[in-house]
């Protein structure tokens, strides 16, 4: 065999290995979103009952339900891109958490056994959430990192991959959380 032939062939095989690994961390990234999405729409589902719950105890919180429920109907817009599902997804945390709050200021919301249940299943739903994010922010820092480092971005840049966002805390949550408010 010539050298020539030799190089060649070690050169296709290096690219063919970029090309693999470059799918294969596009590929993840895609199916890890979509367990994202499978949790997120476990939380959508319940949104319209944890609403039509408090609601009627809520008079002067009708206005946030009212904004739950848009942001709600807005992450259920066929064809929305994931970019826009991670933003609709910080807006959805932070107005199901000012409900949640609210609800602290309605003794008989708090007591009440379909609030109870539904705040637990709730929160077990955001502990499936923030797993699934985890996952998705290593698996996209994974893909940002093959498609920014040499010698794979000349293949990612053939290949017309782009960065990916991965999910992050909106500011208003990073906030220190005032625990004298909590007991009053």
């Amino acid at each position: 065999m010539s050298t020539s032939l030799i190089i060649f062939i070690v050169i296709a095989l290096v690219l063919v290995l970029m090309y693999n690994s470059l799918v294969a961390k596009k590929n993840q990234v895609k199916n890890i979103f979509a367990g994202v999405d499978t949790q997120l729409k476990k939380r959508y589902d319940l949104i319209p009952n944890l609403v039509a719950t408090v609601s009627k105890y809520m008079d002067h919180e009708k206005s946030l339900l009212t904004e739950v429920t848009k942001l709600r109907a807005d992450a259920n817009k066929p064809n929305i891109s994931d970019d826009q599902k991670i933003k609709l997804d910080a807006k959805i945390t932070s107005a199901l958490s000012g409900i949640m709050i609210a609800v602290e200021n309605y003794p008989d919301l708090k007591a009440n056994e379909n609030v109870m249940h539904l705040q637990g299943t709730l929160n077990e739903v955001e502990e499936q959430i923030s797993a699934a994010r985890r996952a998705y922010n290593q698996a996209v820092t994974d893909y940002n990192n093959a498609i920014e480092m040499v010698p794979t971005n000349f293949m990612a840049s053939a290949m017309n991959y782009t960065r990916k966002e991965v999910f992050e805390i909106p500011q208003t949550q990073r906030e220190n959380v005032n625990v004298k408010e909590l007991f009053n």
